[in-house]
This record gives C-alpha cells, structure tokens and sequence, in this order.
C-alpha cells in the first residue's frame, strides 16, 4: 500500500477519523490495529519478522530490566559488601546482561542480515569461484532496516540503563510497527516517540491542520516534483550513451529527485503523526544549505546519522582494544597520528555500514566510503582552510557561503551517482565523462526535450523548484512557514491548504495507467 496510493489515502482517513471517535484509550490499540493490518496489506509474511523482532526485543528487555532490579536488591539488602564484592556482583549482572543482549542482537541484525544480504554473498562468491551459484528466492521485508535499527537501539538504550523496559508487549509492539514510519523512517528512539505515541489526544483544529498541511506538502513534493523530474533521471541513467553534459544534467535532477522523494515521504510520516498529536522526530534540517559535507549529513537522514553515531561510532571508538591501540599509535607513531587512530577508525566503520545498509551491493560500498573519504580530506586539510583564511578575509561574506554551498551540493551530486548507475566503473566512466566530453550544447539545442520531460514537465518542475526554495529561504531565515500562515486570517492558512491540494491533484506526475513511483528509501 503506497502512500501516494489512492488506497493508502482511504485508509489513513478512515484511521483518521477512527482515531479522534474512539475513547482515548483505546486510541494507541487502534493505531496498533491498523499498523498491522497496513502490514499485513503489504505481505502477510512480512508479519512473521516484524512479529520475531517484537517478541524477542520484548522478552530481552524484560530480562535486562529484571537483572537490573535484582542487582539493585541485592546491593540495598547487602550494605556490608566490601567495594570489591559489589564490584564483583556487578561484573556478575554485566555479563548476564551483556549474554542476554547480545543474542537479541545477533538474532534480529542477523534476520536483516540473511534477508538482506544473502544473495549479495551469493553473488560474489560465485563470482569468485567461477560461476556456479544461484541467487535464492528470499522475501526482503518492508522497511526491515528502519525498524530493526529502531527496535535494536531501544534494546541497547535498556542494557545501558537510559530506558526502562516497556513492559506492556503490545505498546511495544505498536512502537515498532507504527505504520507511517515504515516505509522510510524517521528512526525514532523511545524516549522520544512513547509520551505521545500512547497518550490519549483531543482533536485540536491547529494541531490537526498542521499536520494535513504537511502531508499535502509532502504529497506535492513527491508527486508533482519528484515523480516528474524522474521520468529524465531514467532515460539519462539507463542508457550509458548519455555521458558529458548529460550526465551532469542526470546529476542535478536526480539531487532534486531524491531530496523531493526523501524529504516529501518523511513530510507526510510526521505530518500523519502531527494530525494525531503524536511528535515523530526530524530527519531533515535544509541539508542543501550545508557548507561542507560534515555539516551536510548533520543535516540529511538526521535519525540515521544520530543511530550511527551513539550505537556504533562511540562504542567502538572506547572499548577497549581501540584504546590500546589510541596508546601504542600514541607512543610509537606520535600523538599527532595516535590521537586521529580511533576516531578514523571508528568513522571507517560508520560509514562502511552506512553504505552497506543502504544497499546489498558494491555500489553502496564505494559510496558509503567515498564520503568517508572526503570527510576526513577536509578535516586533514583544517589547518590550510584556516591559513586561507587569515590570508583572505571571505568568511561569512555571502558570495564566499554562496560558493560553499554550491560545491557542497555539486560533490554530494557527485558522489551520489554510484547511485544512479549501480555499477561502480560505470560510474568512474560516467562521471569522468562530464570533464572530458561535455557538450553545453545540449541546453540549446532541445536535446532535453527528448529525455521524457516536455516543455511543460520543465515549466512545472521550474516553478515547484522556485517553491521548495522559497519555503526553504523563508524557514531559514524566519521559521516556520505554516505558522506565518496560520498568524494570517483563517482564509490565506486554508486556502493555501486548499491550493496545495489542488496542484497536487492537478499537476501531479500521474501519466498513462497512474502508478506512483515507490519511494525511493523503500527499498531499505
């Protein structure tokens, strides 16, 4: 069930509706209901793992939460324990927790793992023997990956003692399955999602068309803008005649493409999830407004980043084999190389998994560490960025933030390619081809009429660009929009609402026999 589906449209309604007519505690027991069944219209095996998933992370946490309980009984009901007994004790707890959370992992990542990734392994050891073996048929659940993450870093969060357990099956059961962030996240944490997720909600007018607000600007971005402009991704990507000026062409579209889709799809998820009053976490903060790349993934896919970062990157870069490595690099290769050791390491890591988690192939590989690597280039190269710096007084002029901006959008593009074109030489040769064989001509002469979009496919794309740069322009510099527009009478905030909804149906990438494009982070 697509979210730009007609069906999906019905569905949220009735749930809508639903939701605000039944009591309010029975409210979290009917989003429960509908997050299975959305499920369930997607693959009724697909129950199966969600369902594995749940039930494990529940009996885990519980266990975790019972040895926590029993270690601080224990220690109150034995004051005489000498500091070395506690100590002990507690080492005692640790490894049982440590034993108990570690088979919950290994059970759920390694679920994502075979689903994901077996024909992957398949595939290159055939390659590596010569031939022989066949990819197997294996179901690949919707949004495994999103809600793996999320449900694995709740486990994580109760063995370090920064969440209590949930105790109720089904409350947990509705924080994994909540069917608006499925498809593509937000990967919320507990903490965050459970105060609203389960308390009883009022209809409140604002509230309410607050959120109808964003998801029809969702709508809008996704299918107006983003499923347009992806009828000439497509042509440009598929064939490889289309190198030099194309190619660059096919790059900028497809920036615009992804951001439309990624940032569209996530607008209508807590645009559902403002409508009930229940606060799902941003995953965007104007990324395209970045400086540099650091900054750009501070602000793209936030959930992910902060998901990496607090559950891979800090464990590895202090335990304890990377600290005795910080120490030997330390005394025998100087503290200059020494002190960089872990953090490198550690962000190798990152942004390997990175790369594999968005995809089963070696193109996600090679993309995951080509931002790897021009991350810690930048951050080599600080020391020259400063003395540029102190020679030339550019910093903070807005032609010089213009510029940083425009290279941080053109080198994410760039790199961006391996996912365009899935074949990692390919890409070399594509991209490469933009420096040796660029036509400009191709901007003058119609060639891009010929590529699936019309002269007005562009005139649309040209002014829903304007749009998405305007929002973005004013909530940079002013805030939000919609509560600009709902300070103003009643009928500017409305029939704003009302217009939005009309270009959505109006101008919306529908074509011969509709069938909206899948969004593209589905696929994780």
């Amino acid at each position: 069930m697509l979210f730009t589906s007609y069906a999906f449209v019905g569905f949220l309604a009735l749930v809508l509706l639903g939701y605000y007519l039944v009591p309010g505690r029975w409210q979290w027991p009917l989003l429960l209901a509908a997050s299975y069944g959305f499920y369930f219209a997607a693959s009724p095996y697909y129950l199966l793992f969600i369902l594995v998933t749940t039930a494990s992370t529940w009996v885990v946490s519980g266990r975790l939460s019972a040895l926590t309980a029993e270690q601080q009984a224990y220690l109150a009901a034995n004051g005489q324990l000498s500091r070395e007994e506690k100590k002990t004790y507690r080492a005692r707890i640790k490894k049982r927790k440590w034993a108990w959370l570690l088979a919950c992992l290994i059970l759920n990542i390694g679920i994502l793992s075979v689903t994901k990734y077996t024909n992957f392994v398949i595939r290159n050891i055939s390659h590596l023997v010569g031939g022989g073996l066949k990819p197997v048929d294996m179901i690949v659940p919707m949004g495994i990956s999103f809600y793996t993450f999320q449900t694995m870093g709740y486990i994580i969060d109760v063995y370090r003692g920064k969440q209590q357990a949930q105790p109720n099956f089904f409350k947990l059961a509705l924080f994994v399955s909540f069917f608006p962030q499925l498809v593509q996240g937000p990967i919320s944490r507990y903490g965050q999602l459970a105060p609203t997720l389960f308390s009883p909600h009022r209809f409140e007018e604002k509230t309410f068309s607050f959120g109808l607000m964003r998801i029809l600007w969702g709508y809008f971005k996704k299918v107006v803008l983003a499923d347009r402009i992806l009828a000439g991704v497509n042509t440009l990507v598929r064939d490889p005649a289309y190198t030099g000026a194309y190619v660059f062409v096919a790059m900028l579209f497809y920036a615009f493409e992804l951001y439309c889709d990624f940032t569209g799809g996530i607008d209508i998820t807590i645009g559902i999830g403002e409508a009930m009053g229940i606060r799902l976490p941003e995953n965007f903060d104007l990324p395209y407004f970045s400086k540099n790349i650091k900054e750009y993934w501070n602000r793209w896919h936030i959930t992910m980043g902060t998901w990496f970062t607090d559950y891979i990157f800090y464990p590895i870069s202090v335990c304890a084999p990377m600290l005795r490595l910080s120490k030997w690099s330390r005394e025998h290769l100087g503290q200059q190389v020494g002190k960089r050791v872990t953090v490198y390491l550690s962000s190798f890591v990152v942004w390997l998994a990175t790369g594999i988690w968005h995809g089963a192939a070696w193109n996600f590989v090679v993309w995951g560490l080509a931002n790897y690597v021009v991350i810690m280039i930048s951050q080599e190269l600080e020391p020259l960025y400063e003395r540029f710096h102190r020679r030339f007084a550019v910093r903070g002029k807005a032609p010089y933030e213009i510029f940083q901006v425009v290279r941080t959008i053109l080198l994410m593009s760039m790199i961006r390619m391996f996912d365009c074109y899935r074949d990692v030489p390919l890409t070399f040769a594509m991209v490469g081809s933009m420096f040796t064989r660029f036509d400009p001509g191709i901007f003058a002469d119609g060639s891009l009429l010929q590529i699936g979009l019309s002269g007005a496919d562009y005139l649309v794309l040209a002014v829903g660009f304007a749009v998405v740069l305007g929002v973005s322009l004013f909530k940079l510099k002013r805030g939000s929009v919609r509560q600009a527009l709902y300070q103003k009478p009643a009928g500017v905030f409305y029939g704003t609402m009302a217009l939005l909804l009309v270009c959505t149906v109006v101008f919306g990438a529908y074509g011969a026999g509709y069938d909206s494009a899948q969004f593209i982070y589905n696929q994780f």
